[in-house]
């Protein structure tokens, strides 16, 4: 339902905001707390994704889940605003530029295009990324990122956007394999 989606969306805000802050008391702030009560109103898009999973009972069971895409500038800002210095980003600012190149794959159209490169430019440790080379249904991509690879990689994993395959496939010059989730 509408309702039950609304509820969702405010505790995966509250979620992410507490992940990206450290700071479990965070929510009691009002301006955080009034932030995550409008949810809707910071989330960039969502689906529904079918995950199948073990009870108690080790009987498999298929659970609806919600994956949400929130605004991250939107949220850096609110953090920002709540004292957490450069948002949610927790990266130094003066970090080491590292380039990277991954192979992205699971592109299947122009709006999976967009859709993965408009989720690297989102993201906080990424200063720079343009792909290099196509092929079949993946792309190659130079990534310009501000602090550990390793780092970035699980991060990106949280967000059900791009999914991790390999972080050191055996292919010259691609630092990590990742998957578009559909």
């Amino acid at each position: 339902s509408e309702a039950a989606r609304a509820g969702a969306l405010k505790t995966a805000l509250a979620e992410v905001v507490m992940r990206l802050s450290g700071d479990p008391g965070i929510l009691a702030r009002s301006e955080v707390a009034n932030a995550v009560a409008g949810a809707d109103k910071l989330v960039l898009q969502y689906r529904y994704r079918r995950d199948n999973v073990t009870d108690d009972a080790g009987a498999s069971v298929s659970r609806l889940v919600l994956v949400a895409e929130f605004d991250s500038d939107a949220v850096d800002r609110m953090l920002a605003g709540a004292g957490f210095a450069g948002g949610g980003a927790s990266v130094a600012i003066d970090a080491t530029p590292v380039e990277k190149r991954i192979w992205l794959s699971g592109i299947h159209s122009a709006a999976d295009y967009a859709r993965a490169l408009g989720y690297l430019t989102r993201q906080a440790q990424v200063r720079r990324s343009w792909p290099v080379e196509a092929r079949g249904d993946g792309i190659l991509v130079h990534l310009v990122l501000a602090g550990d690879f390793s780092r970035w990689l699980g991060l990106v994993g949280t967000d059900m956007v791009l999914q991790v395959n390999s972080a050191s496939p055996p292919v010259q010059g691609i630092d990590a394999t990742l998957a578009l989730s559909p």
